[in-house]
């Protein structure tokens, strides 16, 4: 199968229009997560640890408040996204039992 009969049954899938959807959602959603990260699980976690914000820890030199902030991003990014793939394949099998 050359790369060009490829790339057709590539498109012709619906795997482009369905990643498109996908990278459309997924920065559409990323400010929601981004909001509630900084917004709302942030000043909780650093009030409990004492600090006004969590950005601003630092060890001598070193600040590690913002990758903090991130690693804890990145992980709820990746559980939401989780938990959407999964309702996502639940609701197909669910239509597919239907048909």
């Amino acid at each position: 199968m050359s790369f060009i009969s490829e790339f057709r049954e590539f498109i012709n899938k619906g795997n482009v229009m369905d990643l498109a959807v996908a990278v459309i959602i997924g920065a559409a959603f990323q400010k929601i997560v981004d909001s509630v990260v900084n917004d709302i699980i942030m000043p909780i976690v650093a009030a409990v640890g004492g600090f006004e914000k969590i950005e601003e820890l630092a060890y001598r030199q070193f600040t590690y408040g913002k990758l903090l902030a991130a690693i804890l991003n990145f992980l709820i990014v990746a559980m939401v996204l989780f938990i959407m793939i999964k309702a996502m394949n639940r609701a197909k099998s669910i239509h597919k039992k239907a048909e």
